[in-house]
């Protein structure tokens, strides 16, 4: 009866209600000693949605695998805001600076396709795009732009 369990968890504050606990409930596995264990390694990530798997045992062992929050996420929680603009061509909600630009492209380098930073920058400006989130006070959808013409290069390649 071993399987595997997938869920989107509040970091640092799930619970045995719904969605884990469901999914839980019929395992051999102690459903509070997995919520602990998902709120101590997710803790980081406070607030924000988490992709955790869980593999349990019949023996009632488990592991967990916790995920990075998608990127929008951690756009959201590094300007500041809680929605995305209804017009993200026109309405901005928010504006992030390079270096807050690099940080979410670490953050999120494992699951991006990008080989390295400069790349993953211009995926992270993408989504800013879709967000109406500016980068440096210009509009994101020239981010990629003024990537390839070298104007972060000194932030972004060190």
């Amino acid at each position: 009866m071993a399987g595997t369990i997938e869920a989107l968890v509040p970091g640092g504050q799930a619970n045995p209600g719904p969605p884990l606990g469901p999914e839980l409930g019929p395992t051999p596995v102690d459903v509070q000693d997995v919520v602990s264990q998902i709120n101590e390694e997710t803790a980081a990530f406070d607030g924000m949605e988490v992709p955790v798997t869980i593999e349990y045992d019949d023996d009632g062992s488990f592991t967990i695998e916790v995920g990075v929050p998608p990127t929008a996420e951690l756009i959201k929680d590094e300007a500041g805001f809680e929605t995305g603009s209804g017009e993200p061509q026109e309405d901005f909600v928010a504006d992030m600076s390079i270096e807050q630009v690099k940080k979410v492209a670490e953050q999120k380098s494992t699951d991006l396709l990008a080989y390295d930073v400069k790349n993953a920058a211009k995926e992270v400006g993408g989504t800013c795009a879709s967000l109406g989130v500016t980068i440096e006070g210009e509009d994101a959808r020239t981010f990629d732009d003024r990537v390839d013409a070298g104007d972060y290069d000194d932030v972004l390649e060190a």
